[in-house]
């Protein structure tokens, strides 16, 4: 399908519940368009009613009311074609802010239910210019440019047929322009559209850029590189700007060559009409009426013409900006299983058998792994960067589905179960630890809105946050965010902590909860840990060994695969790779 029409039927699907709205406008702009295009036909008769009232005048048999009945009739036509527009426009913008609201609640929900591998291969920058940029040019156009394209269209026809009903030789004179004036406007669109298209995806670039530098502004300052991160900026401005100046400079430059043209067929118009006064086609009374309409229609007809044009790039942008939105709703959403099985707790356990998996199909990560995890006990995944451990973490909360091989809960292929079950059963504390605008409770009770206070402060208690959160100025009614958090980074995976305590699941993965803290805060979040972990079955992700001694069994991993595996004790005596990496971290506490 081409990008056109997948922008085109992306308008359609939101655009079509409105169409009593659509009909409507529609139906005003009919009237409008045909009161604008019968105008100068009165135009012109007020014309002919003075001529012919100045030659009777001699006569001594003037009469003025056919030219004030002209006139009557011609300010009458032009009034209700701006009532007419106005009430269509009101219509018009209300159908389309709600429209655009669709896509954009649609697009955000789109976002929640698709999977973790595109975020993963996607700059944020670029998802958020899709909600600004994109959604934003696209109101526009439906603010402006589809009013005008209905509107102008149909006065356009309109014109040709009241045209040629009036005198067929001027109809065609005004017309002859037309091929000429389309296939310039075709060339230049063409070119137009290429630079327009491209400026959209060079300002997502752009964005995930910005993004990208403002959250990593700390490092940059940190390392003197403000200068390097501003020649980066230029770069990527550079591509903006040159997208948008040849996409600006093409589909600008039909406006005045419409306007140019426009003068052209009018000096044509006239001088025909001369011609046929002249040669005696037409007598001089009627002629100069006559001239006069088709001089008003030379201007009417072009003004669709140069409207179009001149919002043509506002409509591209427009239609680049559906056909990104419409790529991102053709993206797969997660696989729910609408049948699956659901789960309640664990009672035998978790397995990964025969593992291969590769987030790319050319570069697999693990290769046939197989651990198990019994009911109540603790697993710990060690190894090197690199070695897999993050990746089984994503497996057995399907981020990711295995490309062979199978993880299961008791037995069940995770691929059996519905993912909301399975999630409601799986509890995760990251590497980094996030914090949402709101109050320290709202964050804390966050997997569970509908926990109660007491609830809240318990799971704050044993995670050992509650009595730094007493410290604050409202206490658990603290607001904080995680732009203008006042939480240190220990204190986010403390809080982190109890978020999963308070939703009490029955498996627990802890993803490096305690690689960037210092000792003391380590002791408090390893404490937290136990509390969290006792009587669960879990997974333990860890980079510093000596927070997992207590582990059921520690496996090694090492380029995903599993090289070792037994209890803390049983692998030093072993003297292996997990031996040399206990031994030399060892060195170094």
């Amino acid at each position: 399908m081409s990008n056109t029409k997948k922008a085109l039927r992306y308008f359609a699907k939101y655009l079509k519940p409105y169409w009593k709205g659509i009909t409507i406008v529609v139906i005003l702009s009919l009237i409008s368009s045909g009161a604008q295009v019968m105008a100068p036909t009165y135009l012109g008769r007020s014309v002919t009613a003075l001529t012919t009232y100045l030659v009777d005048l001699k006569k001594g048999t003037a009469s003025m009311n056919t030219f004030y009945s002209a006139l009557w009739s011609m300010f009458l036509f032009y009034l209700l074609s701006q009532i007419a527009i106005f009430i269509a426009w009101m219509v018009m913008s209300k159908f389309n802010a709600d429209s655009t609201n669709d896509m954009r609640e649609n697009l955000f929900a789109k976002f929640q239910r698709m999977l973790v591998r595109y975020f993963d291969t996607h700059q944020d920058g670029k998802l958020l210019s899709l909600f600004t940029s994109d959604l934003d040019n696209i109101f526009n156009a439906m603010n402006n440019a589809i009013f005008e394209i209905i509107s102008q269209g149909i006065m356009f026809v309109g014109t040709i047929i009241v045209m040629f009903t009036i005198n067929s030789t001027l109809a065609w004179t005004t017309i002859a322009t037309t091929p000429f004036i389309l296939i310039v406007s075709v060339l230049l669109m063409k070119k137009a559209r290429v630079y327009i298209d491209k400026q959209q995806d060079e300002i997502g670039d752009l964005n995930g850029y910005i993004t990208e530098q403002i959250n990593g502004e700390k490092v940059i300052i940190t390392n003197g590189l403000r200068q390097e991160s501003v020649d980066g900026f230029k770069v990527y401005n550079n591509k903006v700007r040159t997208a948008l100046f040849k996409g600006q400079f093409y589909s600008g430059i039909l406006f005045p060559l419409m306007n140019g043209l426009n003068l052209l067929n009018l000096a044509i118009v006239i001088a025909m009409g001369s011609w046929m006064i002249i040669s005696g086609q037409v007598s001089q009374a009627i002629g100069l009426g006559l001239i006069v309409t088709f001089v008003e229609y030379s201007q009417v007809y072009f003004q669709p013409l140069t409207q179009i044009t001149s919002i043509y790039s506002m409509i591209q942008l427009a239609l680049t900006g559906a056909r990104r939105l419409a790529t991102v709703e053709e993206q797969k959403d997660e696989n729910e299983v609408p049948n699956g099985k659901v789960i309640s707790g664990l009672n035998h356990g978790v397995k990964l058998e025969n593992v291969h998996f590769g987030y790319n199909k050319d570069k697999e990560i693990l290769h046939g792994v197989n651990i198990s995890v019994d009911k109540g006990q603790s697993v710990a995944l060690v190894g090197p960067t690199g070695s897999g451990k993050t990746t089984i973490m994503n497996l057995l909360n399907r981020f990711y589905d295995v490309n062979s091989g199978k993880v299961t809960f008791d037995g069940t292929d995770v691929r059996d179960i519905q993912l909301t079950s399975l999630r409601n059963n799986v509890g995760i504390v990251l590497q980094d630890s996030v914090l949402f605008t709101g109050t320290v409770a709202d964050n804390i009770r966050y997997g569970k809105p509908n926990a109660s206070m007491d609830e809240v402060i318990s799971a704050a208690k044993q995670a050992n946050i509650h009595d730094f959160i007493e410290t604050l100025p409202d206490g658990y009614d603290t607001q904080v965010s995680d732009a203008s958090s006042i939480f240190s980074t220990g204190q986010k995976q403390l809080m982190s902590i109890a978020r999963t305590i308070l939703t009490n699941p029955p498996f627990l993965i802890l993803d490096e909860a305690t690689s960037n803290v210092d000792t003391v805060t380590e002791e408090k979040i390893q404490k937290a840990m136990d509390t969290v972990i006792a009587g669960r079955t879990s997974f333990v992700i860890a980079h510093r060994l000596k927070t997992i001694l207590n582990s059921n069994k520690i496996v090694v991993l090492k380029d995903g695969n599993v090289i070792e595996e037994g209890s803390h004790e049983a692998l030093l005596k072993e003297k292996g790779f997990y031996y040399k990496l206990y031994t030399d971290q060892m060195a170094f506490d």
